[in-house]
């Protein structure tokens, strides 16, 4: 039983930290895309345009919840985890390929669009099945710490796409970055998809669902029955993953172009604060998991939204004091604060959730929170900023997420160490 779990562990962790990878690079390489498929002109438009192709990808992740939960549901879990790794790896490698907006004009942001959107498309089966993979295959009294597996590898393939990135930048000039440099990371994709594919195919479906595909008792509409059966356990999610998705996108993805742009850090700077940052939350994430199948979700998750509500304005205005070690001392608490909350979010939210329509109902659940609040963060705290003038304005936008998301906390019941199979 423990090999098994091992190898579930394994083939969905690392499947994830390869789509994560993908999806983080464009993040990271934002001002050398923008110049790349946008006319010269204007700096700030061409990022803001950038951004808003990030977060376009966001709004195909629902649209991916609807079909691969339910596909999930029906076929099985291991399938749909390995079409899912196979489509993010061909977007990503042919983000790689694009030919310039120099080259074909407006046709270059349009093609990076479509595949952007092709990203986010199979991202939205991806954490959702990888999630219900580990739950169903986890012991009740470890299932905190075995799901939160799928944060802690997406933490750590936001980590790798950052040292790859900066390391190309070490070793190559500003021109040979804007002229192929930035492609590298897009090309490793290959590869990497394959690695991830071949360990994805190597898996069996978990236990709960061959238990229900061999008893004929599978949904034969999941996503009808999700929706008219867990309507509420589907907006619980949607309301527990505001602020998870908000700190995130805010802590890993916004906060080191804020360095360089908003604080006028240098690019080394940003590399070292995002890195002890990620590498804060890979030391925490694991063991906080740990002690929520002690001690229950619902603490961890009160304490992190409360942290979030209470500690957010003063830890950016601490990022703004002008002193490096300030803000990423800031940095690396606001990390620690997301570590607490995600450590337990996506085992809490799994646990609402019947075996027959548990694929289904989170990932909608996840993916319609990600696209509205996860990948628009970004774009909106920059827009925040560069309209307002306030370098303090995503601490706005944390703080309220966090109000939200501790509201809706306060209605789950605890589910720690509960048998999936007595959820109905």
């Amino acid at each position: 039983m423990q090999s098994d779990i091992r190898r579930a562990v394994a083939g969905a962790s690392i499947g994830n930290a390869v789509e994560w990878f993908d999806f983080a690079i464009y993040g990271f390489l934002a001002t050398f895309i923008a110049g790349q498929f946008f006319p010269a002109g204007d700096e700030t438009a061409a990022l803001l345009n950038t951004f808003a192709i990030f977060a376009a990808a966001f709004f195909m992740r629902p649209l991916g919840g609807f079909v691969f939960g339910p596909l999930g549901d029906r076929i099985g879990r291991q399938r749909v985890l390995a079409l899912v790794i196979l489509l993010m790896s061909a977007a990503t490698l042919g983000i790689g390929l694009l030919p310039t907006y120099g080259a074909i004009g407006v046709l270059a942001p349009l093609l990076l669009l479509v595949l952007r959107c092709l990203q986010g498309f199979s991202a939205g089966g991806e954490y959702g099945g990888g999630a219900v993979y580990l739950a169903e295959f986890a012991t009740d009294e470890r299932r905190g710490v075995t799901v939160t597996f799928m944060v802690w590898s997406g933490v750590l393939g936001f980590l790798l796409g950052s040292i790859t990135v900066t390391l190309l930048q070490a070793v190559l000039s500003t021109a040979a970055m804007e002229s192929y440099g930035w492609r590298i990371p897009f090309l490793i994709a290959g590869p990497l998809g394959l690695v991830g594919l071949y360990i994805r195919l190597r898996l069996s479906d978990t236990p709960q669902f061959a238990e229900l595909s061999k008893s004929d008792q599978t949904a034969e509409s999941p996503l009808r029955e999700a929706v008219s059966t867990a309507w509420r356990s589907i907006l619980q999610v949607i309301g527990l993953m505001i602020v998870f998705n908000i700190g995130y996108y805010v802590v890993f993805a916004f906060l080191p172009s804020y360095f360089i742009k908003t604080l006028q850090f240098s690019a080394t700077d940003a590399f070292l604060s995002i890195t002890l940052a990620c590498l804060v939350a890979l030391v925490l994430i694991l063991p906080l998991a740990m002690l929520s199948d002690r001690i229950g979700r619902r603490p961890l998750l009160i304490g992190g939204a409360v942290a979030f509500a209470v500690l957010g304005y003063p830890l950016f205005l601490l990022l703004n004091t002008g002193s490096l070690a300030a803000a990423i001392a800031a940095h690396c608490v606001l990390a620690a604060i997301e570590s607490v909350y995600v450590s337990t979010a996506v085992s809490a939210a799994v646990e609402l959730f019947a075996t027959r329509v548990r694929f289904s109902g989170f990932s909608i659940g996840y993916n319609v929170c990600v696209a509205v609040f996860g990948g628009t963060t970004p774009y909106i705290v920059t827009w925040l900023t560069a309209t307002t003038g306030d370098a303090i304005a995503p601490a706005y936008y944390l703080v309220i997420a966090a109000m939200v998301s501790l509201g809706v906390v306060l209605t789950l019941r605890e589910s720690a160490g509960r048998s999936l199979t007595q959820v109905r």
